[in-house]
């Protein structure tokens, strides 16, 4: 694991400016899926254009990339109109938020994966080869990795690591999959619906849960796919908080048994914990734990 400064110098170097690479683009596209990034948009453009320059940036040669800003009143559009060319579609007009964006986005969307991606968060570079090589390679319905925490001027600040996929733990710890770092099969939205409108937080949360109660999902966690959560203080995370925590309750009253007792479920839980642990111990990885031990 490199140093958490070793990681902002990478950022901040990816994140420079646009750096198109023609000869990566030309490579045949039919040995990449197609990979539909959805960008949602609003009074960002402080952001908007590392956002945006994360994702070009990868020189990946089946893209289909979709900006939905719901009619920013400061400098975004400016800055979307500034890579307007590389743009598969994008549109600014009032919406009825995030959720309603990304849906919008989610209709017209044509990849076999997609991946959204907020307009102040990134992606790591190299993200997108590792994911076409990883989506050739194991055909999950669901990839997804590690996640890198972010400040304002783009300087890393901690790093998140993921474990292979367990609903139990999703429903009892929590959200097991971020959205900065996930791809999933367009055939999902299609098999069991777009995001849901009514949450205005934990939508993510609801959407994984809901994909992923049924059997038929396969799931697969890809070392080294990263992308990152900026936080500052417009930021959801520290604003609605609460809102978050109030609809993580709601999902999880949705999908926890009935006919489980508080005693059981709470045993569950700290099965989750444990397997936690474990899992980075069974692959040697001691100094992630003292690292996280040390958070």
């Amino acid at each position: 694991m490199h140093s958490l400064e070793q990681y902002t110098l990478e950022l901040r170097k990816f994140l420079s400016g646009l750096k198109v690479n023609r000869a990566m683009l030309a490579t045949a596209a039919s040995n990449f899926p197609k990979l539909t990034i959805i960008t949602p948009s609003y009074n960002q453009a402080a952001f908007l254009e590392r956002t945006i320059l994360s994702v070009l940036n990868q020189n990946y040669p089946n893209l289909e990339y979709i900006i939905v800003d719901g009619g920013s009143t400061d400098a975004s559009v400016e800055v979307i109109k500034k890579y307007e060319k590389y743009l598969t579609w994008w549109v600014s007009e009032k919406d009825k938020g995030q959720v309603d964006a990304i849906n919008k986005a989610l209709r017209r969307a044509t990849g076999d994966y997609i991946s959204f991606q907020n307009s102040d968060d990134v992606y790591f570079p190299g993200t997108f080869e590792r994911f076409g090589k990883a989506a050739t390679s194991y055909n999950a319905d669901i990839l997804y990795g590690d996640l890198f925490m972010i400040s304002t001027d783009d300087e890393v600040t901690e790093i998140l690591k993921t474990t292979s996929y367990s609903f139990d733990s999703q429903i009892l710890e929590g959200m097991q999959i971020h959205n900065q770092s996930l791809f999933f099969k367009r055939r999902l939205v299609e098999q069991y619906g777009l995001f849901d409108e009514s949450y205005r937080f934990a939508f993510d949360y609801e959407f994984v849960t809901r994909y992923t109660s049924h059997s038929q999902t396969t799931t697969r966690k890809i070392d080294g796919l990263g992308g990152a959560l900026r936080v500052h203080e417009d930021a959801k995370s520290s604003t609605i908080a609460h809102v978050g925590a109030e609809e993580h309750k709601r999902v999880q009253e949705l999908y926890i048994s009935r006919n489980s007792s508080a005693a059981l479920n709470k045993i569950k839980y700290l099965w989750c914990r444990v397997r936690k642990i474990a899992y980075f111990v069974l692959r040697s990885d001691f100094k992630y734990i003292r690292y996280r031990f040390s958070r």
